[in-house]
């Protein structure tokens, strides 16, 4: 017997410190390489965006390569693109950690519309204050001095 899964991701991460250096010239460029480092591991990208300070990625996992890898290598791959194109006047680096959260195939469509409509929603919440609705949301433990 094969093995057969549809299991959505849904991934957050910030820039180091949360500071807004993800402008918007170069963040369509950004997605596209992420995208690519992705799609290098047989998953599937629903949707990605953000604004200047972090990153929204909803995925189909493909369960042989772990998400803790994954994240990983789009963290480290992406630091490196952003560098060596000298987007910004400093060494980019992105925070430590990330959030991982699984949807229903249901809700797909929804979490695909959050994921693209970031820049209106930011104009109401803050990145932080968003990223612990989710931890709340998916009954996330959680210290406030790690989620900064």
């Amino acid at each position: 017997m094969s093995t057969y899964s549809q299991v959505y991701i849904h991934v957050v991460f910030s820039v180091q410190n949360r500071y807004p250096l993800l402008a918007k010239e170069w963040r369509e460029q950004l997605y596209k390489y992420i995208i690519t480092i992705i799609q290098k591991h047989k998953h599937k990208v629903y949707a990605i965006g953000g604004v200047e300070d972090h990153v929204h990625i909803l995925f189909s996992q493909n369960i042989s390569h772990p998400i803790t890898n994954l994240m990983m290598e789009v963290k480290r791959d992406s630091s490196r693109w952003i560098n060596e194109n000298r987007f910004i006047n400093h060494r980019f680096e992105w925070q430590e950690g990330y959030g991982a959260f699984s949807y229903n195939q249901k809700v797909v469509d929804e979490v695909v519309k959050y994921i693209h409509n970031q820049e209106s929603h930011h104009e109401e919440q803050s990145s932080r204050d968003e990223f612990k609705e989710f931890l709340d949301k998916f009954g996330v433990e959680y210290s406030d001095k790690y989620v900064n």
